[in-house]
């Protein structure tokens, strides 16, 4: 095996994880076994976020380790708020290491941004109709190009979401954008921004009369403002669901807060290097 560290830039990512279906079996094993404990092989802590006070931003530090894919991960994500839309540069970066967990060297680095997003649109519902808001509404237009099917740029977070069955916000919002009075029973948010603990994307009325899941619990009472802000009770993780220990209620209005979970981007990273090497 070569010392020498390969490099998968983004185009690289993309080559070799064309399909978000593919990372849907793995992502599901990887969540159970994450609920499971001890006896589920993974070890991974609460994210550490290091402030960048005096330019408004985050580095998060991500590492995991999978017994059952005897993979080990770290990925590293910098978050900066209020980034103009002319910048040139993403609010967020991230970059995942993926290293060889007999002897700790490091097998490759890759761009961690496809492989965010592609885990993200691997979980995420698809639809066939599609309304999109966005602050900016020059952005909301360039993301509408990119989906498939009937898509229509709102005026408002509320013209978006009146009568959807599906809802996901992603956004670096610090106070709630989206109103439990606006949300139809039975329908699903995925709310996978606000990732401090003093940040928020949904009310609490909307939080608290929602059935909860959440990837990890240790981190959703850690990190997240929605929960940790409204006081909701988290009903189960997202792995409980997928072991068959805790259900999925369809019927009743369901949040899944997501916070992201790097066992989940080792899932990624693994695939993404697995099919690279066997392609050289």
């Amino acid at each position: 095996m070569s010392s020498v560290p390969a490099f998968l830039s983004a185009a690289d990512v993309q080559d070799h994880l064309r399909s978000s279906s593919l990372l849907i079996p793995p992502l599901e094993a990887a969540l159970a076994n994450f609920s499971s404990g001890p006896e589920g092989g993974v070890m991974q802590p609460v994210r550490t976020v290091v402030p960048v006070a005096k330019h408004s931003g985050f580095l998060g530090v991500m590492p995991a380790y999978s017994a059952a894919e005897d993979a080990l991960t770290t990925k590293l994500v910098t978050f900066y708020e209020g980034h103009s839309t002319t910048s040139t540069v993403p609010s967020h970066q991230a970059t995942v290491l993926l290293f060889q967990p007999s002897d700790g060297s490091l097998l490759a680095v890759m761009d961690g941004n496809i492989i965010t997003a592609k885990r993200t649109a691997a979980v995420s519902a698809i639809a066939t109709k599609v309304r999109i808001w966005n602050r900016t509404k020059e952005n909301a237009e360039k993301f509408a190009n990119t989906v498939q099917g009937e898509v229509r740029v709102c005026t408002s977070v509320q013209e978006a979401v009146t009568g959807a069955d599906v809802i996901i916000t992603v956004t670096m919002a610090t106070e709630p954008i989206l109103f439990g009075e606006w949300v139809k029973p039975g329908a699903h948010i995925n709310a996978i921004g606000a990732s401090r603990p003093d940040w928020r994307e949904l009310d609490d009325e909307l939080m608290t009369q929602a059935v909860l899941y959440v990837d990890s619990q240790e981190a959703a009472l850690k990190e997240s403002g929605d929960v940790l802000l409204s006081g909701a009770e988290i009903f189960a993780e997202l792995g409980e669901v997928v072991k068959g220990v805790k259900p999925a209620h369809c019927e009743k209005t369901t949040v899944f807060k997501s916070l992201g979970m790097a066992v989940e981007d080792m899932v990624a990273a693994k695939l993404v290097y697995d099919s690279w090497s066997s392609g050289k």
